[in-house]
């Protein structure tokens, strides 16, 4: 089976009204590995897949909207009827395991039992069938980018990046590069923070993309206005993400 992306949450920064923060559900038949879980993704999560069921996780940085909802799984995971579930492989950044403990508070069973820490590190991968690239992107905590390959497709995820060149490294001659556009075009932006949707457009064409689909939208902007400066910046295939669209093997029209 071709890989499978689920956009489970899109929503920048905190869930909005129509979706949880940021997580993806990448399937390939007899493999699932969820990479982010943002705050409020892990009831919407369920939606696609059973906990029980994911192979493993990655996060691609320790801000709460790409990890707080580990909290809550480390629960399922721990405290079973029957007793604790095997741990599920995690791979983040340094402190991934103490920074997920602290959020948790735990003094009983805790993130250690529930899950099995690696840390990411630049460069190639494997998890389970899944070649992963990963490189430091442009944000104020350690941040990685991911290119991920299996059966002769490629995702790229720009996790939270302001511009860098190494997202279109990662990018590059991709299917479906999916891409936070969490400003619009405005003055005063922070740099080395997030990406204007133009600048997403921007990183997509030279990096060759086949498909932009931009995610970590934040509340507060008008997603119509999103999708247009995307627009004026990428002249090909480009949508917003939205909870359940399906891209790449299965996708939806």
């Amino acid at each position: 089976m071709p890989v499978q992306l689920t956009i489970v949450g899109w929503s920048g920064s905190f869930p909005g009204p129509d979706s949880p923060a940021s997580c993806y559900l990448i399937d390939t038949g007899d493999f699932r590995l969820v990479l982010d879980l943002g705050n409020g993704a892990l009831g919407t999560l369920q939606r696609y897949t059973g906990l029980a069921d994911v192979d493993a996780i990655c996060l691609s940085h320790l801000h709460a909207d790409h990890c707080l909802d580990m909290c809550g799984y480390s629960v399922f995971q721990n405290y079973q009827p029957d007793g604790p579930r095997p741990r599920i492989p995690v791979y983040g950044p340094p402190d991934t395991a103490e920074r997920l403990s602290r959020a948790l508070g735990s003094d009983h069973l805790g993130m250690a039992d529930a899950f099995d820490f690696t840390e990411l590190a630049v460069g190639p991968i494997e998890i389970g069938p899944l070649r992963i690239t990963t490189a430091h992107v442009n944000h104020p905590v350690e941040t990685f980018g991911f290119r991920i390959e299996h059966a002769g497709q490629v995702l790229a995820y720009s996790a939270d990046t302001g511009p860098c060149d190494e997202l279109i490294r990662l990018a590059s001659g991709a299917d479906v590069l999916l891409s936070e556009a969490s400003f619009t075009d405005g003055p005063g932006l922070p740099a080395d923070l997030h990406l204007t949707a133009r600048q997403a457009g921007e990183h997509a064409a030279r990096a060759g993309a086949g498909e932009l689909v931009l995610t970590h939208l934040v509340p507060w902007n008008d997603p119509a206005v999103c999708l247009e400066q995307a627009s004026e910046t990428f002249a090909g295939p480009l949508r917003l993400a939205s909870t359940g669209l399906r891209l790449l093997g299965g996708s939806q029209p």
